[in-house]
């Protein structure tokens, strides 16, 4: 989730349950990123229950909007009941979660210390919005910046020059800058208290709430016994073990352009996470020059496209903060911040003028 800012719920859902082994392929809804189509080895069609043999599970897929977007939940179980038991303890799990760590609800955990920048007193956290704010900081020291929940003011004003087609005004600029940076952020481990020094100071866990979430929902299934499953938050997806039968889940990652343009490739994963950051379906041209969604913390202005970076990660707070910041730095300094960290490795396209130019880290599945 790449500067994000959108924590919302829904209500409605759709229920699919099948057998445990599949064929056929599941389009994860795109809102903010690049196209990524989740394939599952299938035996059977969707909408049905059928137990081939005692020592197949059963497969059950939910959707519900969650957080301003769909979120899939897929679980392989002993029995449809107990899948469906699994996920909607999973979707509970994601709606506690956006309770505390979205921007739009005055009320939030996250809202409410972003109003405390006024006072820049410290406020007492909860155990989730602590570790988010932790793993923040790390990321935003390990990546000179790149990465920083920080650009609240900055994310706003840009929104507002999306819908304008105006840059932003220079003073308003100066001003959102003056309330943006990564040390303004004081974190007490005693206390587990946090303060914002700088007034006006507002955070967006747009690059990271929706990665941590994924990561909470599916330790919520693994509790529950479910041995596999995948979350799929609108692109951030984090799978645990493979479905029956299967070497893993596998990954179709979608390239530049239309229709997946021409570098689309599939990998298979298990126990790791996925996400890809780009601006194929929120750019604006503005002045003839393409801006992405995505917003420079250096600048205040968008990350200049087009461009998409898919990253794999253990888990799915590092992957979504990893393809913000690689975003932000571009491909030669992105893929040398992704590949400081253990587990982890990266895809990067861009477009050079008429050229399509790709760079791919170390330990990338296809390298």
């Amino acid at each position: 989730m790449s500067n994000l800012g959108t924590l919302r719920s829904g209500v409605h859902s759709n229920v699919m349950a099948t057998a445990g082994n599949e064929d056929g392929a599941v389009m994860a809804p795109v809102v903010y990123r690049v196209a990524v189509v989740v394939t599952l080895v299938l035996s059977c069609w969707f909408g049905s229950v059928h137990r081939a043999g005692a020592a197949d599970a059963v497969r059950v897929s939910e959707t519900r909007p969650l957080m301003g977007v769909e979120w899939t939940l897929t679980v392989h179980a002993p029995t449809a009941p107990a899948g469906r038991q699994a996920i909607d303890a999973g979707f509970d799990e994601a709606v506690r979660l956006e309770r505390i760590l979205s921007d739009y609800d005055p009320g939030s955990e996250l809202s409410r210390l972003s109003a405390s920048s006024s006072a820049q007193t410290p406020v007492p956290l909860g155990d989730d919005l602590w570790h988010v704010l932790v793993r923040s900081k790390e990321i935003c020291r390990q990546s000179h910046g790149a990465f920083d929940i920080t650009v609240g003011p900055l994310t706003t004003l840009w929104r507002q020059s999306r819908r304008s087609g105006h840059l932003p005004r220079p003073d308003k600029l100066k001003r959102a800058m003056a309330a943006v940076g990564g040390d303004g952020i004081m974190l007490d481990p005693d206390r587990r208290t946090a303060q914002l020094t700088k007034p006006g100071m507002r955070l967006d866990l747009g690059g990271i709430g929706m990665g941590y979430a994924a990561d909470r929902v599916l330790a919520t299934l693994e509790g529950l016994g479910i041995p596999s499953a995948m979350v799929d938050a609108s692109g951030d997806i984090v799978v645990s073990g493979a479905p029956p039968h299967a070497a893993g889940w596998r990954i179709r990652i979608a390239g530049l352009g239309p229709n997946g343009g021409k570098r689309h490739e599939t990998i298979m994963l298990t126990h790791a996470a996925i996400t890809t950051s780009g601006d194929a379906n929120q750019a604006v041209e503005i002045d003839g020059k393409r801006y992405s969604h995505i917003v420079d913390p250096r600048t205040g202005l968008g990350v200049a496209g087009p461009a998409a970076v898919t990253v794999i990660a253990p888990d799915g707070a590092t992957a979504d903060a990893l393809a913000t910041a690689a975003s932000v730095l571009g491909p030669e300094a992105g893929m040398e911040v992704v590949a400081q960290f253990p587990g982890c490795a990266a895809r990067f396209l861009w477009k050079d003028g008429e050229s399509e130019k790709a760079r791919i880290t170390g330990g990338w599945p296809n390298r």
